[in-house]
């Protein structure tokens, strides 16, 4: 599938949806829509993914399209109404809309209208199945092996490391499949259920029920985390992800020097060690995990400052670690699955 991604004043840093699509998507990206960087390409800004022009909007986008995804997920999930021409032109070329916003598209009583006489569809990623239930607690009885990657905030890379080492899993020979949580890894995946849009008593169960499903066709499953189980706004979503998925083992997600909560800055981070702790004593009563890896964001680092930065990590959390993207997510890969 050939896809546009609307990413408007948020390239690369708030774009997290683009961005995965640009690095684990199968569907060839022609173009990505950003006012303020209309001109440049996307490898001026992130290397190693796919590369594309950047446009001011969908009417630059010379090449036929099958799809215009949202890439951004904005706090709070709204729909921007500088969007709506981008939107409404790509429907009316009969472009697919895709989006992960709370805002559903599908609500839009102008894109219900366009998507009809332009044959087209409007996907909301969002939109959560409609039979989910409570968890029965049976997640642990599957027979693949189960690793969820566990963060100290939001957007510290739990969904970039789940990718990271399920592939590093393909490449050794392991049959490994990832559970997507969030509206990035269901996008790149075609499958899942994105978890923040659950109601609270079913969102454990809507976990089990993708374990559960997917356990029958892996025999190792990458489970995909939320938030963090010290956030201030999303805690309740993590806990029920990590109750549900009953995961075997925890990889701990950090950024570099991150000392506070992005956004909730009065709000201090615990040292990480005491954080894996802390992890580890909230899956207990359910069914028991200990963190045996952890994956630092190091990013904004360079690359001497990188590696002594993941050092400390390693020596704080008393496990391996690495930066997947940075260095190479098989440098962990043996402690997740368990083999150390």
């Amino acid at each position: 599938m050939r896809v546009a991604l609307l990413v408007h004043e948020t390239f690369p840093e708030r774009a997290k949806t683009a961005v995965g699509l640009l690095r684990y998507g199968d569907d060839e990206v022609v173009a990505v829509l950003d006012r303020t960087l209309a001109g440049d390409r996307v490898r001026d800004h992130v290397p190693d993914v796919q590369n594309a022009p950047i446009v001011s909007g969908i009417d630059d986008v010379e090449e036929p399209i099958d799809a215009l995804v949202i890439g951004i997920a904005p706090i709070g999930g709204g729909f921007d109404e500088t969007w709506r021409d981008d939107v409404r032109g790509a429907l009316e070329r009969g472009a697919d809309v895709i989006a992960g916003l709370h805002a559903f598209l599908a609500d839009d009583e102008e894109f219900v209208r366009l998507a009809d006489e332009h044959d087209c569809e409007l996907r909301d990623l969002r939109r959560p199945p409609d039979d989910l239930t409570v968890s029965d607690g049976t997640a642990s009885e599957v027979d693949a092996d189960v690793v969820l990657t566990v963060g100290t905030d939001c957007s510290s890379g739990k969904m970039t490391t789940t990718f990271e080492l399920a592939a590093a899993a393909r490449e050794r020979g392991v049959d490994a499949g990832v559970v997507p949580t969030g509206q990035t890894g269901i996008a790149i995946e075609n499958y899942g259920i994105a978890v923040d849009r659950v109601i609270s008593d079913f969102t454990a169960g809507a976990v089990e029920r993708m374990v559960e499903d997917r356990a029958a066709e892996y025999d190792v499953l990458f489970v995909e985390g939320q938030g963090a189980i010290g956030h201030p706004a999303y805690s309740g979503v993590t806990t029920s992800i990590l109750h549900g998925a009953m995961p075997d083992r925890l990889v701990l997600c950090h950024v570099a020097d991150r000392d506070a909560v992005h956004g909730y800055e009065h709000v201090p981070i615990p040292p990480v060690g005491e954080y894996a702790d802390l992890y580890e004593s909230m899956a207990d009563p359910v069914a028991s995990a200990d963190v045996v890896a952890g994956a630092l964001n190091t990013q904004r680092l360079d690359d001497d400052a990188a590696g002594a930065a993941v050092e400390r990590f390693a020596e704080a959390i008393d496990a391996p670690a690495t930066d997947p993207v940075r260095f190479d997510a098989s440098e962990i890969l043996s402690a997740a699955l368990g083999e150390e």
